[in-house]
């Protein structure tokens, strides 16, 4: 497992149910949960509260979590998806073991239960059109009406559905449907479908099915398969518990799984919607499905979120059954928190600005140490070049600065840290009159920052040398919407909420050379500005950052009232 510090975990009512049936003398040998993505799409950050919940119990309780894939879908699904699911999972910090499973794996006992049914006289063959089915199925205060194909024999039933499999019917022809009560309170009740017919590839299986189960009929029987004690599922499934009750109670099952609804998890300016994501890549509103700012495991990995700042967050979000509407900040300040202890410091200029320190000699070059994190001695030091002509960051010079402005002015004194103390004594234009250079004047007795006199300065700057600094890409991110609730107003395309400014690319930016030697996916401070971590996109010769997130959470500032 990744390095993911473990804390006291909060108790929860799945908690308590578990200790509580434990403390009953149930479960002796282990719960056992399950992570049952559907491999039509990337994982998103409300996955990462299920994965987190799901394997979490098995690990606190002893116990064991499958990850399976719910794949009964052959039109929407993909390898590719399969492949990014498991490098998620591994990347959060879980590990399945030997129990990696897919709800096709069942297909041939799944067939055999809707046979059971049909022999039972739980299942008929209805050939009705979709459209039709829908327009019988009711409405919340009115009954549904039977189909005209219910009253269909044992035996008509069964040759049908032999001949679903074999391939004899086109897709749409005919549905296997359950045989419960069209006039049930509960619309998931009346004559759900459990098989369609599809003649499509499927990623896992091939070409040996042209039917496939519904994802109500599968669930809760590959549940049984594999010994689940509690499936955990989210609150839009709380009103299909009595369909997943009923298949367990109407086919033969050694073992019964018990189904727990838990609220979903909605992150302000994101969505939580697979088929919203996969419109946001298909109309290329964003880069991909790593894009940094989509809310997917990749798009966070890749702009520097860690996996311990994940875990910690869904730990401190809970799980309950209201509703969680979770602010941004509360994510970021999860990530802000664990690079601020674990991610190395580094000097970065944005926005550079030539300074030439003209008392200090052409052709020396000197070394400073810099400790790599201030508070963690263990993290060690490095050595910066220090030369003539420096850039620094061009927010901080102001020609004509107010008294509150504690940085570079024309006759005014800084610290450059870990280097030395300099005085702006001239401003040099550009043909435009904007202002390309600055000269300066230091202190040489107050090497590494600090002058033999004891007189105090109230600004120190970052910096980097001329003569040694790399060129850098920068990207800086903001949220991807405008809206917190991108969502809230169906009568507006959430597609014209997205933010114009919610990726800016800086092209000319200054790092210190030894960030020539890092590795994809490294995360830094960049002092005075924020963290950023290396993008897979960087090479050697073309290094690019990516802003993770700022040093304190700026966009409540910026953006609210």
């Amino acid at each position: 497992m990744n390095d993911t510090s473990k804390s006291v975990t909060p108790t929860n009512f799945i908690r308590q149910i578990i200790e509580s049936e434990i403390a009953d003398g149930r479960h002796t040998d282990g719960i056992v949960t399950r992570f049952p993505p559907e491999p039509n799409g990337y994982l998103h950050i409300g996955h990462a509260k299920s994965m987190c919940l799901n394997f979490g119990l098995a690990e606190d309780f002893a116990g064991r979590c499958f990850l399976r894939f719910d794949d009964t879908n052959p039109d929407k699904e993909s390898p590719e998806y399969v492949e990014s699911i498991k490098t998620d999972v591994r990347w959060l910090g879980f590990n399945w073991e030997d129990r990696l499973t897919h709800a096709s794996d069942y297909f041939p006992q799944l067939y055999d239960w809707a046979v059971e049914l049909i022999e039972n006289g739980k299942a008929f063959i209805c050939s009705l059109s979709a459209e039709e089915i829908r327009a019988s199925r009711g409405t919340l205060t009115e009954p549904g009406s039977d189909s005209p194909y219910r009253i269909r024999s044992v035996a008509e039933n069964l040759e049908l559905f032999e001949k679903m499999r074999a391939g004899d019917f086109p897709d749409g022809s005919h549905v296997l449907r359950a045989k419960i009560d069209m006039a049930a309170p509960n619309i998931h009740m009346r004559d759900p479908a459990i098989y369609r017919i599809r003649h499509s590839p499927h990623h896992n299986t091939g070409n040996r099915w042209c039917i496939y189960p519904m994802y109500g009929f599968t669930h809760p029987l590959s549940d049984a398969i594999e010994g689940v004690t509690h499936s955990l599922c989210t609150l839009e499934f709380e009103d299909q518990r009595p369909f997943y009750d009923w298949v367990l109670d109407n086919v033969t099952i050694s073992k019964r799984p018990r189904q727990i609804e838990f609220s979903r998890m909605s992150l302000d300016y994101s969505i939580m919607s697979k088929r919203l994501l996969t419109m946001l890549v298909d109309e290329n509103c964003v880069s991909g499905w790593d894009d940094p700012r989509m809310p997917t495991l990749s798009g966070l990995r890749r702009r520097g979120y860690t996996p311990r700042a994940i875990r910690n967050f869904c730990t401190r979000i809970g799980v309950t059954k209201n509703e969680q509407q979770i602010e941004a900040s509360v994510l970021e300040n999860c990530v802000r928190e664990d690079l601020d202890k674990n991610a190395p410091r580094v000097f970065a200029v944005m926005n550079p600005l030539k300074l030439v320190i003209e008392n200090y000699p052409q052709d020396r070059v000197e070394q400073f140490d810099a400790f790599n994190h201030p508070n963690n001695p263990e993290m060690g030091s490095r050595q910066i070049p220090f030369c003539r002509e420096l850039y620094i960051d061009r927010q901080d010079f102001m020609e004509e600065a107010p008294k509150k402005f504690f940085r570079l002015a024309p006759g005014r004194e800084v610290r450059l840290r870990y280097a030395y103390f300099i005085t702006c004594t001239s401003v040099i234009r550009n043909s435009e009159g904007q202002i390309s250079e600055l000269r300066c004047s230091y202190d040489p007795e107050s090497r590494g920052g600090h002058a033999p006199d004891g007189r105090k300065v109230k600004g120190t700057l970052h910096w980097v040398s001329a003569q040694h600094a790399l060129d850098a890409e920068v990207r800086q991110y903001d949220r991807l919407f405008q809206d917190a609730n991108p969502l809230s107003d169906r009568s507006k395309d959430f597609l014209e909420l997205i933010n114009p400014d919610s990726k800016a690319v800086i092209t000319n930016s200054k790092v210190e050379p030894g960030l020539i030697s890092a590795t994809t996916g490294k995360s830094f401070q960049f002092e005075r500005v924020g963290y950023f971590c290396v993008d897979p996109e960087s090479t050697p010769s073309h290094l690019v950052f990516n802003r993770t997130v700022e040093l304190r959470d700026s966009w409540g500032k910026k953006n609210r009232p």
